[in-house]
C-alpha cells in the first residue's frame, strides 16, 4: 500500500491500489449465518428480520442507530458453553463484553457463573439478583471500596492482581471476619493474537503477576500466610479474540509447573485453575472460530495431560468466554444519510452512528461486515467505506466492504456481530447520544437498555 504524508498519520492519507481489498461476495443479499445470529433471515420482501421481527418495523419503533440482540441465541450460546464443559468446571461470562439486567438474569436462568471487573458491574449483577457466590471478581485496580463491598456481598472469588491487593483483600476480609477465597493472576509470558501465539515472556503489561523471577511464587507464599485469604487457584489470561490452542497449551504448562512448586514448597495441591477467555468468533466469512464443545475438549485435555506429567491431581478448571458468547448475537441497525463517490478510490457510505457507539475499528482496526438489511437488490456491488456522523477522520464503523451500487439514503444498512465491546466501550463524542439495546425474541421485541435522551446528558452537566 502507498501512503503519502499526513500530520495526522499514514493512515489518514491511504491511497489504496487496486486488489488491496477482498473480491466482492457471490451474492450481495446473503447473510452468512457464521457471522449473523442465529434467527437473522430474510422475509419475503427481502427485508432482514431477527426473531421474527422485520429491522424496518424495529427501526420504527426504536430508532437508529439501535443495538438489535437475539435473546434466543445468546440464550443458545450460554448454553452450550455450559454443556460443553460440564459439571466438573466453571463457565463465568465477561460481563465486561456487556451487562445489563436482563443479561445477567438470562446467564443465572441458564446456569452460567459471572466475571466482573468493577464496582458498578458488581452492583449491576447484584441488583439483577445474580448469587453473589456464582460472581468473580476482577480488575489491576481494585479500590478499598470495590473490595470491601465485594467481599461483604460475598462474592465466590475475588481474582489478585498485584501484591498490594492481597494485602488489601486480606485486610478487608479480617475486618469483617471473613475469609475470601481468591486466586491469583499471573503472567505466563504467553500473548495470543488471532491465530498466532507469541511466547516472548510477555510481562509488559499491566495485569497480573510475572512468572518470572520468582514474583508469582513469592505472591503464593504471601497469600498462604494470611487468614483473611483462602487460595483457590491460579488465573491466567493470554488475549483476545484466539482462534488457535497452542496459547493455551503453552499457558497451561507454565501454570502447571508453577503448581507444582506449590505442592513441592508448601505441600499443598491448588484446586482451581481458569485460563480466562478471549476465544473469538466470526467478524467476517474469513474468521473461523471453534464450537464450544471443541475448545472444552481442548482445554480439558491440555491441563489433563500438563498435570499427568507433572504429577498433580487435574484441578477443576474455569473459563471466562464473553464476546465468545454475545458477540454473534446482536448487530447494529443504522440508517444511511449522504453517499459519496470518490473516483478511483471508494463511495463513503455515512451513516446515523459511528464511533460513539463502535470504537472497535478505529481502537483496533476491526474487521466487520455489513449488509443493506431493508430490501434486496440486483445492482452491481460497489466498494464503500462506512462511516459515522462524527467529526472525526477516523471515524469509521467498516472500513472496505460491497454494498449495492443503488443504495440510497434512508436504506437501512445491518453490521453483525457487534454485541460484544460496542455498547461497553459506546461513548457521547460530540455529545451524541448512546443507543438502545432491543432485545428480540419470539416474535417480540423490548428495551432492556433505552436509549440515551438529552435530559440524560444536561443532567449531568451541573455548571
Amino acid at each position: 500500500m502507498s501512503r503519502s504524508a499526513h500530520p495526522a498519520g499514514p493512515r489518514h492519507a491511504d491511497v489504496l491500489p487496486e486488489g488491496h481489498y477482498s473480491p466482492p461476495p457471490a451474492d450481495l443479499n446473503a447473510l452468512d449465518p457464521k457471522v449473523w445470529a442465529r434467527t437473522v433471515t430474510r422475509d419475503k420482501d427481502g427485508v432482514v428480520t431477527v426473531g421474527g421481527i422485520a429491522v424496518t418495523e424495529l427501526a420504527e419503533r426504536f430508532g437508529t442507530p439501535a443495538y438489535i440482540l437475539d435473546e434466543a441465541d445468546f440464550r443458545a450460546r450460554a448454553r452450550a458453553w455450559r454443556t460443553a464443559f460440564g459439571n466438573d468446571a466453571d463457565v463465568f461470562y465477561a460481563g465486561k463484553a456487556f451487562l445489563s439486567r436482563a443479561v445477567v438474569r438470562w446467564l443465572d436462568e441458564e446456569g452460567l457463573n459471572l466475571d466482573v471487573c468493577s464496582g458498578t458491574e458488581l452492583a449491576t449483577a447484584l441488583s439483577a439478583g445474580m448469587p453473589a457466590e456464582k460472581i468473580a471478581f476482577h480488575g489491576n485496580n481494585k479500590s478499598m471500596a470495590e473490595i470491601r463491598r465485594a467481599v461483604e456481598a460475598g462474592v465466590g472469588r475475588i481474582v489478585l492482581d498485584s501484591f498490594q491487593e492481597i494485602v488489601r483483600v486480606a485486610h478487608v476480609a479480617q475486618e469483617l471476619g471473613r475469609r475470601q477465597r481468591v486466586q491469583i493472576r499471573v503472567t505466563v509470558g504467553v500473548e495470543a493474537h488471532t491465530h498466532e501465539f507469541i511466547a516472548t515472556a510477555h510481562e509488559d503489561q499491566k495485569f497480573g503477576i510475572p512468572l518470572a523471577g520468582g514474583q508469582a511464587a513469592e505472591a503464593v507464599r504471601r497469600a498462604l500466610q494470611l487468614d483473611g485469604l483462602e487460595l483457590a487457584g491460579i488465573h491466567s489470561h493470554i488475549g483476545s479474540q484466539i482462534f488457535d490452542m497452542s496459547g493455551f497449551e503453552v499457558a497451561a504448562h507454565r501454570v502447571v509447573r508453577l503448581l507444582r512448586e506449590i505442592r513441592d514448597e508448601h505441600g499443598i495441591e491448588l484446586p482451581e485453575i481458569d485460563l480466562g477467555g478471549g476465544l473469538g468468533i466470526a467478524y467476517t466469512s474469513d474468521d473461523d472460530p471453534r464450537e464450544p464443545h471443541e475448545i472444552a475438549k481442548a482445554l480439558h485435555e491440555i491441563v489433563s495431560s500438563e498435570c499427568e506429567a507433572a504429577r498433580l491431581r487435574t484441578p477443576r478448571i474455569s473459563v471466562e468466554p464473553g464476546r465468545a458468547i454475545v458477540g454473534p448475537t446482536a448487530f447494529t441497525l443504522y440508517e444511511v444519510g449522504t453517499i459519496k463517490p470518490l473516483e478511483g478510490l471508494r463511495t463513503y457510505v455515512s451513516v446515523d452512528g459511528g464511533m460513539s457507539d463502535n470504537i472497535r475499528t478505529a481502537l483496533y482496526d476491526a474487521e466487520y461486515s455489513i449488509a443493506l438489511a431493508s430490501r434486496v437488490s440486483d445492482a452491481e456491488p460497489m466498494l464503500v467505506r462506512v462511516v459515522g456522523k462524527h467529526c472525526e477522520s477516523g471515524d469509521i464503523v467498516v472500513r472496505d466492504a460491497f454494498l449495492p451500487a443503488d443504495l440510497a439514503p434512508g436504506d437501512l444498512v445491518a453490521v453483525p456481530a457487534t454485541g460484544a465491546y460496542c455498547r461497553s466501550m459506546a461513548s457521547n463524542y460530540n455529545h451524541v447520544l448512546r443507543p438502545p439495546v432491543v432485545a428480540v425474541a419470539d416474535g417480540e421485541a423490548r428495551v432492556i437498555v433505552r436509549r440515551e435522551t438529552e435530559e440524560d446528558l444536561l443532567r449531568l452537566d451541573v455548571g
